[in-house]
């Protein structure tokens, strides 16, 4: 496991697959804002929350000149059904082996009853222009997190 995330940090570099099967980068959006949330599963009651509030506030999110993207450990299939299902309009990106999840802490031993268990916990990262971290949401409660997010950019 890494140490923990900071504002003012640089974001961790990642290449990972998309749901469209491209590598998609973070120092592919050098002088955008970037919303990088990392969700537990697709299709879930929560996650799909998320990803539509997300979704439904794409244009403001864009006017902002910022951009939207989901990462979680599912395979680029369910990604496929997730986002085909919802009408998602920004990339989900698929983190497998959880090397990208741990480079920002957000792998986690976690409790759900009693039951401990390794998942990701739903975190938001924002990601200025020039690569640097400038804020961070851990344990996302789903409702209202989307117009903190927006109002941050």
């Amino acid at each position: 496991m890494t140490n923990e995330l900071h504002v003012g940090d640089p974001a961790p570099d990642f290449s990972l697959e998309s749901d469209t099967g491209q590598k998609v980068s973070l120092k592919d959006f050098k002088g955008k804002k970037v919303i990088l949330y990392f969700y537990p599963r697709d299709d879930t009651p929560g996650c799909t929350k998320e990803a539509c509030s997300f979704r439904d506030s794409l244009g403001s999110i864009i006017s902002k000149d910022a951009v939207v993207l989901g990462v979680s450990s599912d395979g680029i299939n369910t990604h496929k059904k997730f986002k085909q299902k919802y009408s998602l309009n920004f990339p989900l990106l698929s983190d497998p082996d959880k090397e990208v999840s741990k480079a920002y802490s957000v792998y986690k031993l976690k409790n759900l009853y009693g039951i401990k268990h390794w998942g990701i916990e739903r975190s938001t990262f924002l990601i200025g222009e020039e690569g640097k971290i400038s804020k961070i949401w851990r344990k996302v409660k789903v409702d209202g997190h989307k117009d903190e997010v927006v109002q941050a950019l």
